[in-house]
């Protein structure tokens, strides 16, 4: 199961574009809101109704923790002691974790992203703590997977896809919804 938190201020397409790839590749993910409440508003005004809350879910059984970017989104992430502990804990099981944009902040205050190579939002690179700061799309390293920002956010996902499914599945995610030829329309 893989589980993403909201917080108020979430970047809207960094956390529903990744849901969206997964599903389609046949990976069970449940959004959960750390609001208190099901609903969650995004860093642009609109309101989504989560699948869970943050006291419904078992984080126990995660085999991945996603957290979205946007402010004070990712602050928000930061503030909440439950997400903090529920990541430390995964780390510690070596679970799959995966932050975008602003979100790697939560990692590198939590001391996750030491010895690491990483990607965050430019501006946001020194709240990596410990990180080697790639400026790539989306860095994957061992256990930790993170996005640059709002347009890299198809690779990222694309990426995370490929760790549950392989790349040939994930190849056919990507063919059915037109990036590959989206790709090759840009390098020509």
């Amino acid at each position: 199961m893989v589980y993403e938190f909201l917080a108020n201020g979430f970047e809207e397409v960094e956390a529903l574009a990744p849901v969206d790839i997964l599903r389609r590749g046949g990976v069970e993910v449940k959004t959960v809101s750390v609001t208190g409440n099901e609903y969650v508003e995004s860093a642009h005004g609109i309101t989504i109704k989560a699948d869970l809350t943050f006291e419904q879910a078992e984080l126990e059984q995660a085999e991945l923790l996603m957290l979205p970017g946007g402010m004070p989104g990712a602050t928000n992430l930061n503030d909440h002691e439950g997400v903090r502990r529920a990541l430390a804990a995964q780390n510690a099981r070596g679970g799959k974790i995966a932050a975008i944009c602003a979100a790697p902040l939560v990692l590198g205050s939590l001391g996750l992203l030491k010895g690491k190579r990483a990607t965050c939002y430019p501006g946001f690179e020194q709240y990596m703590t410990g990180a080697t700061y790639t400026a790539e799309l989306f860095t994957v390293d061992g256990n930790i997977t993170t996005g640059r920002g709002p347009a890299a956010t198809l690779p990222y996902a694309y990426a995370i896809l490929a760790s549950f499914v392989g790349e040939e599945k994930t190849a056919e995610v990507r063919d059915g919804m037109i990036y590959t030829q989206l790709m090759k329309e840009a390098q020509d």
